[in-house]
């Protein structure tokens, strides 16, 4: 499938999922963080003409990454009438959760309660205006190695692009005019204070990664196994226990 009808068919997609929910929801609702992968599924979401409220949360954010949010939402502003941008500053949310829970500190414990708190933040917001909430997962991560946080980016009720490699979320950024910033940034998730990426996270490319889930069961992927295996809990059902007999 070429870039074009990629993006073509995902607009497509949320559109006709829209349609068929037995009451149509009134907007689109989506966290953009001033990574590739909001900023690609944003615009998308804007294409369908339907109203999309695109939020930017900071939690203690690093800067450059606050701004690169505030850039794409201006641009998307600037590019679609359908655009409602909000910031909604959660620092001070962040901190009494933090101190409400002191006892119980722990450093990436309270990183993933930064994506849930978000991920609350989206649903207030949905629910508040008959929408729903539209997830910016890519395939790599959702499906590869579980790199999100659960119940925390990977609580949403869409997902458009979590079948798309972030090489194919790369080339739909640049096919949609994505801001160079932001396709030139490092990916990150933008859940620490030190501003780590996600190749240091990982400790693999994406382009290696892609090539790991190519060939699963090659034993040379050893890192990718590995990081699989730890996190397939994420992409599996909740697991449940059966009554025997009832």
């Amino acid at each position: 499938m070429q870039t074009s009808e990629r993006i073509d068919y995902i607009k497509n997609w949320i559109i006709d999922y829209c349609k068929s929910m037995p009451k149509a929801p009134e907007a689109l609702v989506i966290g953009i963080s001033g990574g590739i992968d909001s900023s690609v599924t944003s615009t998308i979401c804007a294409l369908t003409g339907k109203k999309t409220m695109v939020l930017s949360m900071p939690i203690k954010q690093i800067k450059e990454q606050h701004d690169l949010s505030l850039k794409h939402q201006k641009w998307l502003k600037n590019k679609f009438k359908n655009i409602e941008g909000h910031i909604i500053d959660l620092d001070n949310v962040f901190k009494s959760f933090k101190n409400s829970l002191n006892q119980f500190n722990n450093e990436h414990g309270l990183a993933n309660s930064r994506a849930r708190l978000r991920m609350t933040t989206l649903y207030q917001v949905a629910t508040s205006n008959n929408g729903i909430v539209v997830g910016t997962g890519n395939k790599v991560e959702d499906f590869g190695v579980g790199f999100y946080t659960k119940y925390g980016d990977g609580g949403v009720d869409i997902s458009p692009i979590a079948d798309c490699t972030k090489s194919q979320v790369w080339d739909m950024g640049k096919k949609l005019g994505i801001l160079e910033e932001i396709i030139k940034a490092q990916p990150t998730d933008g859940l620490w204070d030190d501003g780590r990426t996600d190749v240091g996270q990982l400790g693999m490319s994406y382009q290696e990664l892609e090539e790991a889930m190519k060939d699963p069961n090659n034993k040379e992927h050893k890192k990718y196994l590995e990081m699989r295996k730890r996190n397939l809990h994420k992409m599996k059902p909740i697991p449940i226990c059966k009554m025997k007999n009832d």
